[in-house]
């Protein structure tokens, strides 16, 4: 039996950008649906660092990146990697990812990433407070952590590119970094970004915003199958569900190229497998996100345990997890804090990828019944509500007051 659903609204994808956009939506008055084969926020919006990274101007490819590019690929152990038996189909993505990461189109990225984050930690301010969430956003700011003095010295270009992009960022000493962090080996700097802030809890803040977000929005937990225009709208057709919405947002995170290519856009999308591991500890020993630049990965606090996430891995989406990403994590960790025990939990999630590390914002080229508003790589949690901002505007015949010509799909 087949169950005939309409909506003003539907959008694909109830992880963070997907919720986002519906709190955005329904707060307008609109009708809309949320439609996912799991339950809200069950992937990368649960596993990833918490970080809300308005620092993060720059995209993963760069010409440091595109120098060191096979040495990062295939050396197993590099924070870049890519899965064995993955390089085939990479291919086509590769090539598109070396040429953005020339210098003049990795400074145009650059832009247009920073762009986006102008204002995201206000943002997040906002909506933590729509959705009963400030009590676990913290600003403390974060912390880049240096290894040697070679890298230490060496951040300061780093750092003033970022500034060039209206990243605050000061360079601080191994003496006001142990201010900072006590419970730190010695480090001969770090790079304080003092102004970010960072979620204590990512898994319940998306919680909270699900639920808010439900007393006035649908949820649909299935998997979307077709999608198809009409005169009138657009249909998306399920293994037991044929839903009519006047307007389809597709912001379904890694998962989102089918939808795109149903619609009209052919986009260059592939999978990130990100990683973490978890330590319960009532008081983990640090009091703000820590990344040791050269090891790819943040040391993070959270409410009742210390989370170690990240690392890249191309590899796309049905491989199993890889143990040896999680052994380089665990080694990582312990070369940090040597006395950590066994992990309490271990988790691997999928980031969906562009080769030029722009999300894709925007109606489709088939026309603005479809909207996209995935493909935010490694920001994803940090881009959602100006993501969520820009689609309600779209969906209301409104100008964004950001020139969104860098995200559409129609750059492909």
């Amino acid at each position: 039996m087949v169950q005939h659903i309409s909506s003003e609204i539907a959008v694909i994808g109830a992880g963070v950008v997907g919720l986002a956009i519906a709190e955005a939506l329904v707060a307008e008055g609109l009708e809309v649906i949320l439609v996912d084969p799991l339950p809200p926020g069950s992937g990368a919006s649960y596993g990833n660092a918490g970080t809300i990274a308005d620092y993060a101007v720059l995209p993963v490819g760069t010409p440091d990146v595109l120098k060191n590019l096979p040495s990062l690929l295939f050396n197993r152990n590099s924070p870049l990697a890519i899965r064995p038996g993955a390089l085939l189909s990479l291919t086509p993505w590769l090539t598109r990812f070396a040429r953005q990461s020339l210098p003049g189109q990795a400074a145009r990225n650059s832009q247009a990433i920073a762009n986006l984050l102008a204002g995201a930690r206000d943002l997040w301010h906002d909506l933590a407070a729509r959705i009963g969430g400030l009590d676990l956003l913290e600003q403390k700011g974060c912390l880049y952590l240096y290894e040697t003095e070679q890298a230490f010295r060496a951040a300061e270009t780093d750092m003033a590119y970022r500034r060039s992009f209206g990243v605050e960022v000061d360079l601080i000493s191994s003496r006001d970094l142990a201010h900072l962090e006590p419970d730190l080996p010695e480090f001969p700097g770090a790079a304080f970004f003092s102004g970010a802030a960072f979620l204590t809890d990512p898994g319940a803040m998306v919680q909270r915003l699900a639920q808010s977000t439900m007393q006035y929005a649908g949820l649909l937990t299935a998997r979307v199958d077709g999608l198809t225009r009409q005169f009138d709208g657009v249909v998306l057709d399920g293994p037991d569900f044929r839903l009519h919405a006047k307007k389809v947002i597709v912001a379904a995170g890694a998962h989102s190229r089918p939808f795109a290519k149903l619609a009209g856009d052919d986009v260059p999308l592939d999978t990130e497998r990100g990683y973490h591991l978890e330590w319960d500890m009532p008081a983990p020993p640090l009091n703000r996100p820590c990344s040791p630049t050269s090891r790819g990965f943040y040391l993070c606090p959270m409410s009742g345990r210390l989370r170690v996430a990240g690392t890249v891995e191309l590899g796309g989406l049905t491989a199993p997890p890889s143990q040896h990403r999680l052994d380089r994590l665990l080694e990582g960790a312990r070369a940090i804090f040597p006395d950590l025990p066994e992990p309490s939990a271990s988790w691997m999630g999928f980031r969906p990828s562009m080769p030029d590390s722009l999300p894709v914002i925007g109606p489709s080229k088939g026309g603005p019944e479809v909207i996209h508003a995935f493909g935010h790589g490694h920001i994803g949690l940090t881009l959602a509500p100006i993501t969520a901002r820009i689609v309600t505007d779209l969906v209301q015949g409104r100008e964004p007051e950001l020139d969104i010509t860098p995200y559409r799909s129609s750059r492909f």
